[in-house]
């Protein structure tokens, strides 16, 4: 995978990338271990994704999110790496602003 992802810059739909990204592990060929951080940081951005949910929750979760990304092993896949990446650096532009 060789094209760049592009990261939205305005908070809101970064929300939705981040979703985005993490849905998209979920065919990789990843470790059941780090399946398990992953699969929990996509339920808890997909949350985040709900249009009932004020900004300081939004952000929470987000902040969730993040933690447990850093708590995920390697993949040793790249593509999965890539959107991981892609998910990390959404988290960085909702929570820019803090």
């Amino acid at each position: 995978m060789t094209d760049e992802i592009d990261i939205p810059t305005e908070p809101r739909a970064a929300v939705d990338a981040l979703a985005t990204h993490l849905t998209a592990t979920a065919d990789r060929p990843v470790p059941p271990a780090t399946n398990r951080w992953l699969g929990e940081a996509e339920a808890v951005a997909r949350d985040a994704t709900s249009d009932d949910l004020d900004t300081q929750t939004r952000r929470k979760r987000v902040r969730q999110v993040a933690t447990l990304l850093e708590s995920a092993d390697e993949t040793g896949d790249v593509v999965a790496d890539r959107h991981i990446e892609a998910a990390i650096e959404c988290c960085q532009v909702i929570l820019a602003n803090e």
